[in-house]
């Protein structure tokens, strides 16, 4: 009596991570529901933290990400096209042409209602916040959606210590209650608030998160999203 195998798979490059790629791709059947493009960048942007956390080394990043995008074209269901959307918008570079092909192979499948603003921002104001000589600067800079007007309106803070090193990475989603409580805390003299030239922020930002050196743990899930933020600056 014959029995049907099941089928492997794609090739990967790092198989012993095959069932970690599966989660990731089982992990995206909830992301169409996703309630608009930022959501979905901020879960993307999550994923790929923990694959650039747990890789040892460039080289394993690569790996990693190419076998990624080889899970979810094969797993070919609309969260997998999601996904694929999302890396070709504000992945790393090295890998958004091949998850933008991968994902145009998918193109009848499903799509989710906001895939067409996934990573089509523009920047607005930036921000340098300062607390004080031991805790460096928080640079914060604000995004919108092109032709959305202020929904999605987001900003990204990175605090940066002695030496431009990041401690602090995270987008946040509501924007005046942060500067609300920025100027609070100025006018009881808590920190210093004041307007930063973007083209400043810009390179101080992506020499800071594009370094060789490892960032602390909880800067990974914020660090694809904010580098491609950092890509738009001038």
């Amino acid at each position: 009596m014959s029995r049907t195998r099941p089928s492997p798979g794609p090739r990967l490059m790092l198989p012993g991570l095959r069932e970690a790629y599966a989660a990731f791709v089982r992990e995206a059947d909830a992301l169409p529901a996703l309630p608009g493009a930022l959501q979905a960048e901020v879960w993307t942007s999550a994923q790929l933290g923990t694959l650039e956390a747990a890789a040892p080394h460039e080289a394993g990043r690569r790996a990693a990400l190419g076998d990624l995008i080889m899970s979810l074209r094969a797993a070919a269901t609309p969260g997998a096209r999601t996904f694929l959307r999302a890396l070709a918008a504000i992945g790393p570079a090295v890998g958004r042409t091949a998850a933008g092909k991968a994902a145009d192979a998918l193109r009848d499948l499903p799509a989710a209602p906001w895939e067409g603003m996934l990573g089509r921002v523009v920047p607005g104001q930036a921000w340098l916040i300062q607390e004080g000589p031991l805790d460096g600067d928080r640079l914060v800079c604000e995004f919108r959606y092109a032709d959305a007007g202020t929904a999605g309106m987001h900003a990204l803070a990175v605090r940066l210590t002695y030496g431009d090193a990041p401690t602090e990475v995270v987008t946040v989603g509501d924007v005046p209650a942060l500067m609300t409580a920025a100027r609070q805390a100025m006018q009881a003299e808590l920190c210093v608030v004041q307007p930063y030239d973007a083209a400043a922020v810009g390179e101080r930002l992506r020499t800071a998160l594009n370094g060789a050196e490892p960032l602390p743990e909880a800067c990974y899930p914020a660090l694809a999203l904010a580098r491609h933020r950092a890509e738009l600056l001038p």
